[in-house]
Parts: structure tokens; sequence; C-alpha cells
């Protein structure tokens, strides 16, 4: 398709605060549940989510078949009709195949894509990013936000400063991997309708204090509610209440084992009324050692 001209300094109005990675419901035999991705969303957009996320790591949307891919998509934005704005996550290895799974859903109204650099062993040069980018953007058309997570494919601050320089619907980007010192970088160098976004739960706090635009991260699918409020806090300068907060939820992020931590979130999710999920093997179910040092934290934040 013809890629349209966009307003950035509108979509970052929209594509701001909290955004939780949607998880996804499994059976223990791995299936995918469509009809429970409804009430997750509910209670999501309930708690004060001010967008969701589907198809990302906590969603692990790498375990995505394609045809389960463009059921999880189409179940999420039935049960969002334009509530919040919805981010389709794209983790794939090719410039076709991200541009063949934004074209299976193009009946969906999708607000913007959330996309990784390509993750498996070789790694493109910048400017064959800065055109992976590129040709997905003039393929469909929707905005995008750089997924900043693989270690193999680390794109620096200057390289994703490039891409949303060149690239139109590049709007912005999600800094994980820890790495706060890419977000100050980022928020100082970025143009001023660029988003910047922390994926670094162990910092949401001081991502927010150094102006970050909001968060996709595995404690806000887990937590929105309290994560809305960490942003809200700091967002009107209530820094006590602030690192009250940001205390108690390093507290349980120290206490989460991060090889599962989707089934981990999803015991979260659970412990405030959500059904009990299973993640995708080989992906190893919450342990009871895991439930009982969640629920001791727990205590002090729900």
């Amino acid at each position: 398709m013809q890629s349209q001209a966009i307003d950035k300094k509108q979509v970052k109005q929209s594509l701001r605060g909290i955004l939780p990675p949607l998880t996804m419901p499994f059976d223990r035999s791995g299936k995918f549940i469509p009809e429970g991705i409804k009430d997750i969303i509910d209670w999501t957009i309930k708690s004060g989510a001010n967008g969701v996320v589907a198809g990302g790591s906590t969603g692990e949307g790498h375990t995505l078949s394609s045809p389960e891919f463009i059921d999880a998509m189409s179940a999420t934005h039935d049960a969002v009709a334009g509530r919040v704005p919805f981010i389709a996550g794209l983790i794939v290895n090719s410039t076709r195949e991200a541009i063949e799974r934004v074209n299976s859903i193009s009946d969906l109204k999708i607000d913007a894509l959330q996309i990784t650099p390509v993750h498996y062993l070789f790694k493109p040069g910048d400017d064959a990013t800065v055109e992976h980018f590129r040709e997905i953007w003039e393929a469909t058309g929707i905005p995008i936000l750089i997924y900043n997570v693989i270690p193999w494919n680390y794109l620096s601050v200057d390289l994703m400063i490039r891409i949303m320089d060149e690239v139109p619907g590049v709007v912005g980007m999600k800094q994980s991997s820890g790495d706060l010192k890419s977000v100050s970088d980022l928020v100082m160098k970025r143009e001023p309708d660029n988003i910047v976004l922390s994926g670094i739960d162990a910092l949401l706090y001081q991502s927010f204090a150094l102006g970050a635009d909001g968060a996709i991260s595995a404690l806000t699918a887990g937590l929105p509610s309290i994560t809305a409020e960490l942003f809200a806090c700091t967002e009107r300068g209530d820094h006590d209440r602030a690192r009250a907060i940001h205390f108690k939820l390093s507290g349980l992020w120290n206490a989460l084992n991060h090889d599962n931590l989707p089934a981990c979130i999803k015991y979260i999710q659970s412990r405030q009324g959500l059904p009990l999920y299973e993640p995708r093997r080989p992906m190893e179910s919450v342990t009871y050692d895991q439930k009982k040092g969640i629920d001791e934290h727990l205590t002090n934040i729900l």
C-alpha cells in the first residue's frame, strides 16, 4: 500500500502512558484460547491502562503461528473495541514476514506496530536495519515503534535516532534491556514529537522522571493500576509517592524469575481475579516457591 503522511504529534498524544503487553491465554496443552482475551483486556483497561499491546514478549508473541497471530490480533481488536489504542507486536526474522503478518490483519484498525529488530543469529548492518523499518512502513502505512530488546542485535541510540529521523512512519521506540542511560540519551536527542517508552521494569520511575512518555513492560501487564499511579505521580511531581511505589515494585521485581516471567505475570493477574493461564512450553509454569515469593510482595502492593 501507499504509506500516508502521519501527524507524529497526534500519534504521540495517543501512545502515551501505561501500555501493557497483554498476556496470551493458553491452556495446559498450549492451546490458544481466543475467548480468554476479552476478560484480560477489560480488566487491563478498567485498571487504568492507556492502550494495549498484543504479541509482545510478555504475550509470548514469538510462539504464535501465523494463524494464531491472526486469531490473537482479531480477538484483541474486537475486545478493545476502540476504547484505547491497539498496538500489534511483531517478533519476526525478515522484512517479508513482517509485512505478510501485517497484511494478514489488514481488515483490523491498528494504531501502531511494535517491531523488534531481527533476532536470529545474523545481524544486518545499520543501513539494512534502516531499510527494514522503511520497507515495513511503506508497505503497511501503520506507525511503528521499535522494540529495542534483542541482545545480539541491540540498536545504538544513534541508530534509533537515525531511523526515527529518516523513516517518517517510525514514531518512536521502546527501550528495554535495563539500559537507563539509553533512555536518558534518547529523551535528550530525540525530536520533540518522537516517542520514548520504557521497558525497564526495575527502573520505571526513573524512566518517567527522565521524561519517558510511558511504558510497555511486564509489570504494567501484571499491575496496570499501580504502574498507572506511578506514572501519574511522576507526571504531577509527587516524587515521595512515586518513590514509595518504586521500592514496592522493585521488591516484587527482584522476587520474579525472569526465565519464566510471562508465567509469573499470569500468576500476578490471577491474584487479582483473572483465570490462571499457562505459559506455552517449554516455558515452565509458575512454581509453588515462586507463588510464595510473589505473594509476599503483593501483600504490600494490592
